[in-house]
């Protein structure tokens, strides 16, 4: 096989210009603009609304290259589009050769009649999405609802077209991010030239995995040019296997069944090690030792399965891997740019990481954004971070008609093949929260969408929709990768065809998407007591940090309701609603850098809220992802971590709550407050939880200790405490508990409960003191302080993160952290030492 890559010699232009710019393909043509300075930065200050007009132009892309002989030598040259987005026609030498309409298919194009061994030309038009499907809202006569479309920015009204077309629903703007609706090649363009036999796809399919044996099928799609004889030797390690096989002309697939004795399993992170297999598959001509052709894939052996069964709750939901029931904790991710060619293999690696380092197991491929790129869901695999992934279908309607249907099964088809091999992917679900959007079952339930339409038009939405959700995807999943389950909606309660479908707080079964809190307003302790069987979504905005801020805004636009914070506020009152609840539960903090800082530790503490909740409710609740890890700009939002994957405070406080053995303190009934042990891990823990009484100023008042045993991966309620015994005669704004669990004569976790909230308790001034280099550790600093420090931050000039951070700095209880950088190793970040140091806490923001 013969293959060639075309990145090199690409030019752009408007239709119609008389001047071709160089391209950088892959790319899109807002990045080719920026970088020829034709349009300024586009996410900084309101830029975004001056670069809406791009979207309604047509553009073109062409390259000139040779072929050498060898390549047109071979029998088949194939011509191959990785990514095209999105409405695309392409000629080669003067040859209309493909017409693409789909961002996440690959497209195939047999082109050896038109090559020629020198000045091929290649032209790739891209046909404005906009103008592309105004047509077809027209046509319908009436708009699908598509809460995130935000036409008015694109300058349409209320013309909302994003559901018309196969491309990440994310460009057309959400509430976490901007309206860029690209065009370009956004993935490789190459060609393949081959002859005899070529070898499309293997998929190890697996049948059956215990710690015993694994039984699987080794499915090999191949095609050849004509008849063939030969065998087919498929190895991994010093496995091996062989089979006699005869090729007929065209594509065919060969199911070769193999079974491997105490196979090394694949476990997510926590659980044991992220073992991987090899498997090459040959095809071998008669008398011959070398392959004629043979393709390689890896792929984790392990069982996942989603549990649905009746139990004292309801009907459970949650993930057993390779027999144990694994308690979901992660976050919802979205693409890490607006402009997806920007997105490097190092910030895959820096997100993944940051999961792996802030305990997470599983992350969520939200169904707004794009089938991410292969290098995402091999470093998933190699960390053991498991991935529920949606279908990119999200808070919209979709048409029905058979063209769309058409794109749709060939879309998923394609996705399906590309990444049922990792063994990272946990489930494939239908979309985001369309179901309880709509709620067909349920006339007062919903977002108010079905009200909209009359009787016909809203069965023939609905009808559109099952054919989608319902029928087509299913029935790819069942045939192409069914060892892995498949969910319809996000959330949903079940498939009932009922009003009992739709997922809402309260329902004992599926999964739940809980936004009181934010939404709706609710208080944060409203997460005590708003828990589902799985919770797939939930969050708390903030804004990243100063240096963050300045990359898009200047000093004048520091106020809440600057032209600029509002333009990166995608979610209307989002400004205002951080400034509600901060006026609740923080003190006003004295300027707007202190905003800042106030809003990311606002963010955090309901956070915790929510996740030890869910924690303490554990095999009741067996998953926590929260919305969201990472943005697509620098923007307020829900993220944990910035556009730039600095760390907010919410990511060490998800380190903390998501830790493998944790403890929390409980105070919700306001008597007593209730010390729960919740473990993941797969052995029992004998040890001490021992508990101390301080004074802010580091007095210790009372101390005790509880032995505790708890089983493994289980929960267990260890001890319960008198409110008022515990402050009886003493001031409890002044009071702090610590809680240690010691266990093999280490901590094993440590939490800190307040009497009054972070509003109320009397904070004074203290006098941090910083020692660098602790014990000789040229990469550790060691914090102490004379009265409490609530929120100590730690700052420095360079990109990394600190072991903890956003941490209660007690008297007489010293901390170390070390500096981690953005260097890996061994699947951790690598300690590095810090430049020029910056400490602070909550005092140094307040008024």
């Amino acid at each position: 096989m013969n293959n060639r890559t075309l990145a090199n010699n690409w030019a752009f232009r408007e239709v119609g210009s008389s001047s071709w710019l160089p391209a950088e393909v892959p790319g899109c043509v807002h990045t080719d603009l920026a970088r020829h300075a034709l349009i300024p930065a586009p996410f900084y200050g309101t830029n975004e609304k001056d670069a809406q007009w791009i979207d309604k132009k047509d553009w073109e892309y062409e390259t000139s290259f040779d072929v050498p002989e060898s390549i047109l030598r071979e029998t088949n040259v194939e011509l191959w589009f990785d990514g095209l987005d999105t409405y695309a026609d392409v000629t080669l030498n003067g040859q209309s050769v493909l017409s693409a309409d789909n961002m996440f298919r690959a497209w195939k194009v047999d082109a050896k009649r038109l090559l020629k061994t020198s000045g091929n030309r290649l032209h790739i038009r891209f046909r404005s999405p906009i103008k592309e499907d105004l047509p077809k809202l027209e046509r319908l006569g009436y708009p699908l609802p598509s809460t995130n479309d935000q036409s008015e920015v694109g300058e349409l009204g209320d013309k909302k077209v994003s559901v018309f077309a196969r491309k990440a629903p994310y460009h057309y703007g959400w509430d976490w991010g901007p309206r860029f609706v690209t065009s370009g090649i956004w993935k490789k363009v190459r060609l393949e030239a081959w002859s005899g036999v070529r070898i499309r796809d293997i998929y190890i399919r697996q049948n059956s995995v215990r710690a015993e044996s694994a039984r699987l099928t080794a499915v090999v799609e191949v095609e050849s040019d004509g008849e063939w004889d030969g065998t087919l030797r498929l190895a991994t390690g010093n496995l091996n296997w062989e089979e006699a096989v005869r090729l007929k002309p065209g594509s065919q697939t060969i199911d070769m069944n193999i079974e491997i004795a105490s196979p090394r399993l694949w476990w997510s992170r926590g659980l044991g090690d992220q073992n991987l297999y090899k498997f090459t598959a040959a095809f071998m001509e008669q008398g011959e030792e070398t392959p004629c052709e043979m393709k390689s894939v890896k792929t984790g052996l392990r069982s996942i399965k989603l549990i649905r069964e009746k139990d004292e709750h309801g009907t459970s939901f949650y993930f057993r891997l390779n027999g144990v029931a694994v308690f979901a904790k992660g976050a919802n991710h979205i693409p890490n740019d607006s402009f997806l060619t920007e997105v490097t293999i190092e910030r895959y690696r820096h997100e993944i990481v940051s999961a792996v380092e802030s305990n997470m197991n599983m992350l969520r491929v939200w169904g707004g954004g794009i089938y991410e790129n292969d290098e995402f869901y091999e470093l998933c695999d190699e960390y053991g971070i498991l991935v529920w992934q949606d279908f990119m279908f999200a808070c919209a309607m979709y048409p029905g008609d058979e063209a769309f249907l058409d794109n749709v099964r060939n879309e998923a088809e394609q996705q399906i093949k590309r990444l049922r091999n990792h063994p990272s992917i946990a489930l494939w679900c239908g979309n985001n929260e369309i179901d309880s959007a709509w709620a067909h079952y349920d006339e007062d339930y919903g977002w108010g969408w079905k009200n909209q339409y009359t009787t016909e038009q809203r069965n023939s939405i609905w009808n559109d929709y099952e054919a989608i959700f319902h029928r087509l995807l299913p029935s790819k999943i069942e045939k192409l990768h069914s060892e892995v389950d498949y969910w319809p909606s996000s959330p949903l309660c079940s498939l009932s065809g009922d009003a009992r479908q739709h997922a809402r707080i309260g329902a004992t079964g599926g999964d739940i998407h809980y936004w009181g809190v934010w939404h709706n307003v609710e208080p944060f302790e409203n997460y005590n007591r708003s828990i589902g069987r799985f919770m797939s979504e939930y969050g708390f905005q903030s804004f990243p940090e100063h240096k963050t801020v300045r990359t898009y805004a200047e000093e004048s636009d520091m106020r809440l309701d600057s032209e600029v914070m509002l333009r990166h506020q995608k979610n209307g009152q989002g400004n205002s609603l951080i400034k509600q609840y901060m006026d609740i539960y923080l003190p006003e903090p004295k300027d707007f850098p202190s905003f800042l800082y106030l809003s990311q530790v606002l963010q955090a503490e309901a956070m915790k809220t929510a996740i030890e909740a869910h924690r303490r409710r554990k095999f009741m609740c067996m998953g926590s992802l929260y919305w969201q890890m990472n943005d697509c700009w620098p923007v307020a939002s829900w993220s944990s971590m910035d556009y730039y994957g600095r760390w907010k405070a919410i990511q060490y406080y998800a380190r903390r709550s998501f830790s493998d053995v944790m403890i929390s303190l409980d105070g919700t009934s306001g008597e007593r407050i209730d010390i729960h042990v919740v473990s993941d891990i797969q052995a029992s823990i004998e040890g001490t939880l021992e508990l101390k009484l301080f004074d802010f100023s580091g007095r210790l008042l009372d101390s005790w200790s509880e032995e505790v045993a708890v089983d493994e991966n289980s929960e267990k309620m260890a001890i319960s405490l008198d409110n008022q015994r515990l402050t009886e005669g003493r001031d409890p704004h002044s009071l702090v508990l610590v809680a240690n669990l010691i266990g093999n004569g280490k901590v094993l976790d440590s939490k800190q409960h307040y009497f009054v909230s972070s509003k109320e308790i009397a904070l004074r001034q203290p006098e941090l003191t910083v020692t660098r280099s602790p014990e000789g550790d040229p990469c550790a600093v060691r914090l102490e302080t004379n009265e409490l420090a609530k929120q100590v931050w730690i700052t420095t000039g360079d990109e990394g993160t600190f072991t903890d951070n956003y941490f209660d700095l007690i008297p007489g209880i010293p901390v170390t952290v070390r500096f981690l950088t953005r260097e890996t190793k061994d699947g951790r970040f690598v300690p590095g030492i810090p430049g020029e140091l910056e400490v602070r806490s909550m005092y140094d923001f307040i008024k």
